[in-house]
């Protein structure tokens, strides 16, 4: 099973990024950064988190609790409900301003004045 700091160096090679591009998008030195892939620093949470930031994977990608292809679908899924509630909002949206149509002209025929009253007034 490979290390947290070898999966890390796997994922930046995989992505193309050298070590310089990832210690500028950390904002740390190079050496600070090939320190963490040699396993020579404990890392931070938050700097574990902005690891996996740059390289666009999950914790739990890092963390070998799910594999890129796990993240992908969960990603997916994330994205089919999100489309799902848009669509959910919509069609509320469009119920409501069906009804609120229905209303206004439900007020207006009432308030119409009927065959004998247009006559009475001369229309």
């Amino acid at each position: 099973m490979k290390t947290i700091a070898e999966k890390i160096r796997l994922y930046r090679l995989e992505h193309g990024l050298s070590q310089e591009n990832m210690a500028d998008s950390l904002g740390i030195s190079t050496t600070a950064y090939g320190d963490i892939e040699r396993g020579k620093t404990d890392l931070t949470l938050s700097r574990f988190y902005q690891i996996a930031e740059v390289l666009h994977i999950s914790v739990a990608v890092l963390m070998g609790q799910a594999t890129p292809l796990q993240q992908e679908l969960q990603q997916l899924e994330v994205e089919k409900l999100q489309i799902e509630n848009e669509k959910l909002r919509l069609e509320n949206q469009y119920l409501r301003e069906k009804i609120a149509g229905r209303m206004i002209i439900d007020l207006i025929q009432k308030d119409a004045p009927t065959t004998s009253e247009r006559q009475r007034i001369g229309f």
